[in-house]
């Protein structure tokens, strides 16, 4: 197996539970959190596809998703259009609201085929490339990518884990 082929099954299983956990869900589960402070899995969706859409632009060198495609404007949220997410208040974590399942899915599924495409070119020396010096050690491209998948397996464990709750 390739080094790409990895990549591509890894981000591949995230999508598939990504898709898992939206299917069938209502406006008011996308948004109902379990607990105060608390976040929902329209949060959770979008964070994942905000996350892996900033941190996968950056290394491949392109504009984001979000931006390039009109994301920003169609989901019209009241945040920065830079923002991810990461470190968000439970009070700006209810800012991502009134954005349907469909459209979290197509943001989704848009960041996902631009990640694929970038990951389809790359083969293991290309992992080596350091990518941000702002660390100690400094971040390779395999280990953004690694992170990214990381983050994004975390989250949309706790979306399923949100999805079950709500299946009860």
């Amino acid at each position: 197996m390739e080094i790409n082929e990895l990549l591509a099954d890894a981000f591949g299983r995230v999508q598939e539970d990504v898709r898992a956990v939206v299917d069938g869900l209502s406006q008011a589960e996308l948004e109902a959190r379990p607990g105060p402070g608390t976040n929902p899995i329209g949060w959770l969706v979008w964070h994942i596809a905000r996350v892996q859409d900033d941190h996968v632009s950056e290394v491949a060198g392109r504009e984001q998703t979000w931006t390039a495609d009109g994301w920003s404007k169609r989901f019209d949220l009241a945040l920065d259009d830079a923002d991810i997410g990461y470190g968000h208040t439970s009070e700006q974590v209810g800012r991502v609201a009134g954005v349907s399942g469909a459209d979290l899915l197509a943001y989704y599924e848009a960041v996902h085929a631009k990640t694929l495409e970038y990951v389809a070119g790359l083969t293991a020396p290309d992992l080596d490339r350091i990518v941000d010096r702002n660390w100690t050690p400094h971040v390779s491209l395999g280990v953004r990518l690694v992170s990214v998948v990381n983050d994004n397996t975390q989250h949309v464990g706790q979306a399923a884990y949100v999805r079950g709750l709500l299946d009860r």
